[in-house]
């Protein structure tokens, strides 16, 4: 089930053979995690790049004076790592925390690394969901510069409205880069606003 879901989502972009999907089986780890358990944590090396069969999971840094900032959600069909750790196998800059009971399907890097030689198309997939990864990013970076805190919670409520529900309003507002209070704020006003 987890493999099919898994595949479903390459196909939505290349298509793979039977052949293909055996042998993206034969490297490919199952794994579930518990409830706050960390997939990845700052200063070690990510080890997989990861597929979201089940669960809600947060990347987050945490600074020198012990300050959380939340950089990005990830569930169901969505992907995480710390991906600069996992691409270069150096420490990594941040923690990939699971938020609910979690399952996931992992590439190890010479796992995939293997699988791009054999799969090419396998290459151009993921090509461009980090394209695609980026695009978002940068978006994300302007809005941060450009838009108010009431702009970007609206913004994020609209484009995640999965997310928002299965996230504490304090990791909301960090990832927004404001305090719980302020978004508390906000959101009072938008319901008296209705």
């Amino acid at each position: 089930m987890s493999l099919t879901t898994l595949f479903n989502y390459i196909e939505e972009i290349v298509e793979l053979s039977p052949a293909d999907k055996e042998l993206i089986s034969s490297y490919t780890t199952h794994r579930k995690y518990l409830k706050n358990q960390y997939v990845v944590q700052q200063g070690d090396i990510c080890k997989y790049e990861s597929f979201v069969i089940k669960g809600c999971l947060r990347t987050f840094y945490v600074d020198d004076k012990g300050q959380e900032h939340n950089v990005m959600f990830a569930i169901e069909n969505w992907w995480t790592a710390d991906l600069g750790s996992f691409l270069t196998q150096t420490e990594a800059s941040y923690n990939v925390q699971c938020l609910e009971p979690t399952e996931l399907i992992q590439f190890s890097f010479e796992a995939l690394e293997e699988l791009y030689i054999q799969i090419p198309q396998l290459e151009r997939f993921f090509r461009i969901i980090l394209q695609r990864a980026y695009v978002a990013s940068e978006k994300r970076i302007v809005r941060n510069f450009s838009l108010s805190a009431k702009e970007r919670y609206l913004i994020f409520r609209s484009d995640y409205p999965q997310i928002e529900q299965r996230v504490p309003q304090y990791m909301v507002a960090s990832y927004l880069g404001i305090t719980k209070e302020f978004l508390s704020k906000i959101r009072n006003k938008l319901i008296q606003d209705q």
